[in-house]
C-alpha cells in the first residue's frame, strides 16, 4: 500500500495560509484528521513559522502565499489570514485546481464573495467558509429542539455577541476599514448572523434597518484583552452595531454585535426565540476558553434543559470541508461558499443601512 494512503484511499495533501491564532486551529483540526497530510504552511512570522513547522513535521514553510499554492501534489489549502486577503488568495487557489476553506467572513464585501463563488464554480471545486460556532453544542441542541416543533413556529428572535472590552487590536487591520471591511458587525457580527439563520431554517432576509457606532474606539479605548491599545491609531469602523432584520413568513430577528462597551466585563453570546408554542433562550458568557452555557426551553408542558453535547469547534469545519471533497465531484458544486456569500450581503446591507439612516431591501 502506499505509505501516504490509508483504508485505502489516498491521503488528502492540504496547506495553511496564516499562523495566526485562526491558522493554528486549522493547523490543530488537520493535524486531528485521518488521511490528511499538512504539505505546507505560509506565513510572515519566521520565528513562529518555524515553531509550527517542527510541530506539525510540516516540509513546506514559505513566507508568500503564492508560493504556498504552487507546490506539487497540493489538493486543498486554508485561508486563515486578514479579510483583505482572502478573495485574491482563494480565487488564485481555485483557479489552480485547489479546494479552498476560508475563514469567516468570506470577504470585504459580497461583491468579493461573489468573486470567490464564481471561481468555485468554473473550478468545480469545493469553497467552504469557517462558521465554528453553529457547531457548538448549545446550538446544536437547540437546533433539534425547533426542528422537531418543540416550539411551534417562530416569530421573533434576538441574537448578540458583546463584549465590554474586546476591540482587536487597536490599530491593527482589524480597525482599517479597507483590510477588514467593517468592525464588529463584520467580525463577530457575521456569526451570529449565521448562526441565527442556521437555527430559523435559512429564511431568506428580506430588508433591513441598522445602525452603527464608533464612541469607544477613537479615543483609543475598548482594546483590553483582545490586542494591544495604540491610542492615537486611526479607528476606522464601527465598535458597536445593532440591526432589525425582516425575514420571509413574518419572522424577526434583532442582532447586535459590539466590540466594546460599558457593559458587564464578561462576553455574552446570545440567542432567544418566541414561538407560538414555547421560546427557548440560550447563552455562552465568558472568553472562548471558559465560557459557560446555558440552554433553557419554555413551553406549555413546562420548561426545560435540553442535552447538550460536546462542541464540535474547528475541528467540526475542518472534518466537514473534507467530507465535502471526499464525498466527490457531483457533490461539490452543492459547496460553493453560497451561503457565506448570503451573510456577506446581509452585512452589506446592514452597512448601506446605517450610512443611508433608512431600511434597506434585499
Amino acid at each position: 500500500m502506499d505509505e501516504h494512503a490509508t483504508h485505502g484511499r489516498r491521503r488528502l495533501k492540504v496547506g495553511v495560509v496564516g499562523i495566526g491564532w485562526a491558522g493554528r486551529q486549522h493547523l490543530e483540526a488537520y493535524a486531528n484528521s485521518e488521511d490528511v497530510e499538512i504539505i505546507g504552511l505560509a506565513g510572515m512570522e519566521p520565528e513562529l513559522l518555524a515553531e509550527l513547522r517542527a510541530e506539525y513535521r510540516i516540509p513546506h514553510a514559505v513566507e508568500r502565499w503564492e508560493d504556498l499554492i504552487d507546490l506539487d501534489g497540493l489538493d486543498a489549502v486554508s485561508v486563515a489570514v486578514p479579510t483583505f486577503l482572502h478573495a485574491p488568495i482563494a480565487v488564485a487557489a481555485l483557479e489552480r485546481g485547489l479546494h479552498v476553506l476560508s475563514e469567516k467572513p468570506i470577504a470585504r464585501d459580497g461583491d468579493e464573495g461573489r468573486l470567490m463563488v464564481d471561481a468555485a464554480r468554473r473550478a468545480g471545486r469545493v469553497l467552504d467558509v469557517a462558521f465554528n460556532h453553529r457547531r457548538r453544542g448549545d446550538i446544536a441542541a437547540l437546533k433539534r429542539v425547533i426542528d422537531d416543533g418543540g416550539i411551534g413556529r417562530p416569530y421573533y428572535a434576538k441574537a448578540s455577541w458583546l463584549r465590554r472590552s474586546g476591540i482587536p487590536s487597536l490599530g491593527s487591520w482589524f480597525t482599517n476599514r479597507e483590510m477588514a471591511g467593517g468592525g464588529p458587525l463584520a467580525d463577530i457580527g457575521v456569526h451570529v448572523i449565521d448562526y441565527a439563520l442556521h437555527l430559523l431554517g435559512e429564511p431568506k432576509v428580506l430588508s433591513v434597518s441598522a445602525s452603527t457606532h464608533a464612541e469607544l474606539g477613537p479615543q483609543g479605548r475598548g482594546g483590553g484583552a483582545y490586542g494591544a491599545q495604540t491610542a492615537d491609531s486611526a479607528f476606522e469602523v464601527e465598535d458597536l452595531a445593532t440591526a432589525f432584520l425582516r425575514l420571509e413568513g413574518g419572522v424577526t430577528l434583532l442582532v447586535e454585535a459590539g466590540w466594546a462597551a460599558y457593559r458587564p466585563a464578561a462576553d455574552l453570546m446570545d440567542f432567544r426565540i418566541y414561538g407560538t408554542d414555547g421560546g427557548a433562550e440560550l447563552s455562552r458568557v465568558g472568553s472562548p476558553a471558559d465560557a459557560v452555557e446555558s440552554l433553557h426551553v419554555f413551553s406549555e408542558d413546562g420548561d426545560y434543559e435540553p442535552q447538550v453535547g460536546p462542541s464540535a469547534g474547528h475541528q467540526g469545519v475542518i472534518d466537514d470541508f473534507l467530507a465535502a471533497i471526499r464525498s466527490g465531484e457531483t457533490e461539490w458544486g452543492r459547496h460553493d461558499g453560497s451561503l457565506a456569500l448570503t451573510r456577506a450581503r446581509v452585512i452589506d446591507a446592514c452597512y448601506a443601512s446605517a450610512a443611508q439612516h433608512r431600511e434597506v431591501e434585499l
